[in-house]
């Protein structure tokens, strides 16, 4: 069965990651392997809440990623230019978001997509935290 290609909601801010292909990133069957996809999922989260928030707020908050989830549509060749990540939070259910993202090649096609699931701590305790409104509006559009 095809997956859909997520859409971000109309309200929500859609923060661009560019990515870069590597060789090192070049599995035996010549195109991006599926653990790098994984690393730029939660790349794209962080880059997104680093840009958002200041070294006070990300010095008491941090994300736990707790579940990743990749589909994939077509293969990043070695040496794929102007790749990016395209990501968007969902809605907040008490300290936990998904946050959704979209692996796009140069010519703007899906190449993949992910949900992850990241649960808000407490940078001290380490426990987990229900996310205020505030923050959330730093990811809305």
């Amino acid at each position: 069965m095809a997956r859909a290609v997520l859409e971000p909601r109309a309200d929500r801010e859609i923060f661009v990651v560019p990515l870069e292909v590597r060789p090192e990133h070049i599995d035996d069957n010549g195109h991006v392997n599926n653990v790098v996809y994984v690393g730029w999922l939660q790349d794209a989260g962080t880059a997104h809440w680093n840009a958002r928030f200041d070294d006070a707020t990300r010095a008491r908050w941090s994300w736990v990623a707790t579940r990743h989830e990749v589909d994939y549509f077509r293969p990043l060749p070695p040496g794929a230019r102007g790749v990016a990540a395209r990501t968007w939070v969902g809605d907040p259910q008490g300290p936990r978001f998904n946050r959704y993202v979209r692996i796009e090649d140069g010519e703007g096609r899906v190449c993949a997509q992910g949900v992850s699931e990241w649960v808000l701590v407490d940078s001290a305790t380490m426990r987990p935290h229900r996310i205020p409104a505030t923050m959330l509006e730093a990811f809305r559009r």
